[in-house]
């Protein structure tokens, strides 16, 4: 599937993915600002896809990153960055969403896991909630020490200032 097949909007994404659960194939979902995207996302969105079937992806908008990470980001724009994700190849669908938390995306969507990294305690999980009620299951992954995009751009103000 093409990159650009794989970035859907929300109306398309629920159609996409009834059809799949007709099918009887499991849903994974995570989220993020995938800004700078760096070893550590592409692990982590191998391991959400392990999981399941399909893996879905909500990213933040820009408007949604700048409330959560501060006005100086994104790095990069929102269909930056949802191409760049698309285009790995453990990442079915991508969804953006404007909410700071994808919390109504989740109960729109109704993943069978809902996925975020191991620097998340299960109890701080958005959505969690809503993915225990029905029977899904929340996982996180292991993270990787030392690899964020925050990392990334400390490491590059060093170096050139």
């Amino acid at each position: 599937m093409t990159r650009n097949k794989k970035i859907l909007n929300l109306n398309k994404l629920i159609d996409v993915i009834l059809e799949e659960k007709k099918k009887g194939k499991t849903i994974a979902f995570t989220n993020g600002c995938f800004d700078i995207i760096h070893y550590g996302h592409v692990v982590y969105l191998q391991k959400a896809k392990e999981l399941a079937d399909i893996l879905v992806v909500g990213i933040n908008s820009d408007n949604s990153v700048k409330k959560i990470k501060g006005e100086k980001r994104p790095i990069n724009s929102l269909k930056e960055r949802m191409g760049v994700i698309a285009a790995l190849e453990a990442v079915d669908f991508v969804v953006p969403f404007s909410e700071t938390t994808p919390y109504n995306l989740i109960k729109t969507i109704r993943p069978d896991f809902l996925v975020k990294g191991g620097d998340w305690k299960k109890s701080d999980i958005v959505g969690a909630d809503i993915v225990n009620s029905y029977g899904g299951k929340v996982v996180t992954v292991k993270y990787l020490k030392g690899i964020s995009t925050s990392h990334i751009i400390n490491r590059i103000v060093k170096k050139f200032s």
